[in-house]
């Protein structure tokens, strides 16, 4: 009879982990939780169409992120668009990081920016670091995380 017990107990805590819902929806992407970034740098970008800056950028962007494994690099559109509407738009301006489509504020309380670009570093405790409201290059964003991981 114990050994049955142990065997419910188990089988419910499988349904409920089984059940809990990602809390990080990526667009064409399987859903991730938040703690599955603990331990390792986040990297959100704040992009739009309307930005030329922003569509400027987002080859450095990539650069960055191909360049960096350690680094998880995040796309945030700032319209907020979803499905067929964001799908265009990332092939349109070669959006090729991956795009999160649950908001930053409720992820890591990042609001939105009230200028674009923006970049958002978050280090490996979950804590954003590094706010930056300008374009950015490869190189100044390896140089801004170097300076990070040294603390």
């Amino acid at each position: 009879m114990h050994m049955k017990n142990k065997i419910i107990s188990l089988f419910f805590l499988f349904v409920l982990f089984a059940c809990q819902k990602a809390d990080i929806d990526i667009h064409n992407a399987d859903d991730i939780f938040s703690s599955e970034l603990k331990g390792q740098w986040v990297m959100i970008n704040y992009w739009a169409d309307w930005c030329p800056s922003c569509i400027k950028e987002m080859p450095e962007l990539i650069a960055f992120d191909r360049a960096n494994n350690d680094v998880q690099v995040f796309a945030f559109n700032f319209d907020q668009l979803e499905g067929e509407d964001l799908t265009y738009e990332i092939k349109k301006f070669g959006v090729k990081i991956p795009s999160i489509l649950s908001h930053p504020r409720d992820i890591w309380g990042i609001e939105s920016p009230a200028t674009l670009p923006a970049t958002y570093f978050i280090n490996p405790e979950g804590e954003l670091v590094q706010s930056l409201f300008r374009p950015q290059t490869q190189a100044s964003l390896e140089e801004i995380l170097e300076i990070l991981k040294k603390g």
